[in-house]
């Protein structure tokens, strides 16, 4: 964790223009870099941003920002320096200063583990100058959807980031990508600062209604269960409804027909929930056209092979080859339509020992 009880936004300071150092991209402008950090340094102070900084040499960018940052940093600002186990560092503050150092050691020796661990974890990231780690910074900051501010006026690693950013965008909006590749300007740092914010608040939303969705996929979900669960008991209250052979009824005919369609649309709803559990009203729906098709086929498939079957009609038999044929094909609905779609009608289960029972031949007239 950057910060104990993150009351505070904390943003991760990343990069350099040192002299006399080769970047790819190079660098623009380096003379003016330490005062343009010194004053991002004092806005972030300013805006109530604690820092994420991982060294203390002169040579990156963090010492210039913790200069601004002390100058108007009040009482409750921190500066979090991660660094090695085996590493001290001065930022040679003035005694009494109000920002407060706390050193944060790594148990590894390799400084990697603990930069982008911070990096992970910080509500924000400021890239300036630097080279191949300030660009993979940048391109996990972006990933992860960290809110950024790679400054593209002083070249190097940042302005390489910049670029990607304005493929990616995440949070940022035209305007932001203009202000971060303009020039310095006597403005620039407060300027960026309020981008920084603007960029939090949007992706604050932006989780806002993430997590809102993600409750009501899973309030959608479990009501999808529910109705599956309600639709199937429902279709085997069939065989208690079905009553004993008769002539074919209003009620028979019901029981025979409507039992598997509810069977149907419970296969649907539950083969929904394999892929996209919000859409269970729709599978529903397509699950009772594919059980229809099905059902009805396959009814009047035997009514071609007994004319006389709705003269004895056995419901509560017949539901045992009917149920299954429904859910499974509302449980495969995509098949049966992509069948209905060549041509070809959906093949209903052989019947075990011949057709469903009916009169005999010797019974026929």
């Amino acid at each position: 964790m950057v910060s104990a009880d993150r009351a505070r936004p904390v943003i991760a300071i990343v990069g350099s223009v040192e002299p006399g150092r080769t970047y790819s991209p190079g660098l623009k402008h380096p003379e003016d870099a330490p005062a343009a950090c010194r004053e991002l340094g004092r806005q972030l102070a300013l805006a109530g941003y604690d820092l994420a900084v991982f060294s203390a040499k002169p040579r990156y960018i963090e010492y210039d920002v913790v200069q601004g940052y002390a100058q108007e940093v009040d009482g409750a600002g921190v500066v979090f320096l991660h660094v090695p186990r085996h590493q001290d560092h001065d930022f040679g503050l003035p005694e009494g200063s109000a920002a407060e150092v706390r050193v944060v050691r790594d148990t590894g020796p390799e400084w990697e583990v603990s930069f982008y661990r911070t990096l992970l974890a910080s509500d924000a990231a400021l890239l300036v100058g630097g080279g191949q780690s300030t660009r993979v910074a940048g391109v996990i900051a972006m990933a992860q959807r960290v809110p950024l501010l790679p400054v593209a006026a002083f070249g190097g690693g940042a302005s390489q980031v910049w670029a990607n950013l304005d493929k990616v965008r995440n949070d940022t909006t035209d305007d932001d990508i203009v202000l971060l590749g303009q020039d310095w300007r006597a403005d620039s740092a407060r300027r960026l600062v309020r981008c920084l914010d603007h960029q939090r608040l949007r992706r604050t939303d932006w989780q806002r209604e993430r997590d809102r969705s993600e409750r009501r996929s899973l309030l959608s979900a479990g009501l999808g269960t529910v109705v599956a669960l309600l639709l199937l008991v429902c279709s085997l209250l069939g065989f208690v409804l079905a009553g004993e052979p008769g002539p074919a009824t209003g009620r028979r005919l019901g029981v025979l027909v409507v039992t598997p369609l509810l069977a149907a649309m419970a296969g649907a709803v539950i083969r929904s929930s394999f892929e996209t559990a919000g859409q269970w009203p729709r599978a529903a729906v397509r699950g009772l056209g594919a059980g229809v098709v099905s059902v009805l086929l396959y009814v009047a498939s035997q009514l071609l092979t007994v004319p006389s079957l709705l003269d004895e009609l056995d419901v509560r038999r017949l539901l045992f080859f009917t149920l299954p044929l429904g859910f499974s094909a509302g449980f495969t609905f995509d098949l049966v339509f992509e069948r209905l779609r060549s041509g070809a009608a959906p093949d209903p289960p052989a019947l075990p020992g011949g057709p469903p029972p009916g009169p005999g031949p010797a019974d026929r007239p």
